[in-house]
């Protein structure tokens, strides 16, 4: 009887291990989740949509996207990395949730938890001020808060999100102290800075606000000059060079078959291939800037070292 018991399991488990590439032949069959760890209105929340939709449409399932905002993104972060690993999850990500807040925090989730499936953007970021603060670019910022240190306050998206970092890198670069008032989500620290209750924020968001005249750019961030704000220098070229690294990345839950995560990778690519991808994403302050798996992979574990690395140095924690 138990060898018989024995065969039985062994027969079980082999029709187990030949059920995964069927199951990836006929996926999707089903709506598929794409889990955003913010409120909707944020660039998160925005290029979800946007990659959900042409998604879709590729695999000729809806990809329904599902807003699990609130602590620093680690909740949403959490239901995609306990999903089951059918390919009907995905998580949307920013730098923050894989490569910045294990290293500031306990997290209710494993980074390895979560596999790379493929880059989808990389960030022009913005520093930006309230319309009426007396300061009208960085060097000026600083020049204002080493006046009042503590008294300026800056907005992020959460406590440990890369707006929130990049704050704090800007103190540590420049030799000032402003105020971390975290939000749930980019939308909310927007609205306050438009009304006058806080500020700065560092986040991209702020660009249709930016044109509008509601707020005030001080700086570009990232890399490169923001190409919708071609006179707005960016932080280096101030002098004050942050050496941050910021994207958004298509993750899955460990153990996703990879026949499916070739599959959604290889139609990220073909999205932001189109003309018409970098339009869109330019209009959330982003830039097409796909990688497959294996070398998003690597950069999500070399930005993951380099924030563990600088955190240590500046001694940035969060309480």
């Amino acid at each position: 009887m138990k060898r018989r018991n024995f065969v039985l399991a062994g027969v079980a488990a082999g029709l187990f291990a030949t059920a995964l590439p069927t199951q990836a032949q006929n996926w999707p069959e089903r709506p598929i989740k794409l889990i955003v760890p913010y409120p909707a209105g944020g660039n998160s929340d925005h290029i979800g949509r946007f990659i959900g939709e042409r998604l879709g449409a590729a695999l000729g399932q809806p990809v329904v996207v599902e807003n699990r905002g609130g602590a620093g993104a680690t909740i949403g972060a959490q239901a995609a990395a306990s999903a089951a690993p059918d390919g009907y999850t995905f998580l949307l990500a920013p730098t923050a949730v894989l490569a910045i807040t294990p290293h500031l925090r306990k997290v209710p989730y494993a980074p390895e938890d979560l596999a790379p499936v493929a880059k989808v953007s990389g960030s022009y970021g913005l520093a930006v001020a309230r319309k009426d603060l007396p300061a009208n670019d960085l060097r000026e910022l600083i020049a204002l808060a080493k006046e009042s240190p503590g008294k300026l306050t800056f907005g992020s998206a959460g406590t440990a999100t890369i707006t929130h970092l990049t704050g704090e890198i800007v103190n540590l670069r420049a030799g000032i102290r402003t105020l971390h008032v975290p939000y749930r989500g980019s939308a909310p620290a927007l609205t306050d800075l438009i009304g006058g209750q806080i500020d700065l924020i560092y986040d991209s968001i702020a660009l249709p606000a930016i044109k509008s005249g509601q707020v005030k750019a001080l700086a570009a961030t990232g890399k490169y000059r923001h190409p919708e704000l071609p006179d707005v220098p960016t932080a280096e070229e101030l002098g004050y060079p942050l050496g941050t690294s910021s994207w958004f990345g298509l993750f899955a839950p460990r153990g996703t078959p990879e026949q499916i995560v070739a599959r959604v990778s290889g139609e990220v690519k073909k999205i932001l291939a189109d003309p018409a991808a970098k339009q869109q994403l330019e209009s959330f302050s982003q830039y097409p800037d796909y990688e497959d798996p294996a070398t998003f992979a690597k950069t999500v574990a070399a930005d993951s070292e380099m924030y563990a690395s600088l955190i240590v140095s500046a001694k940035i924690s969060i309480e």
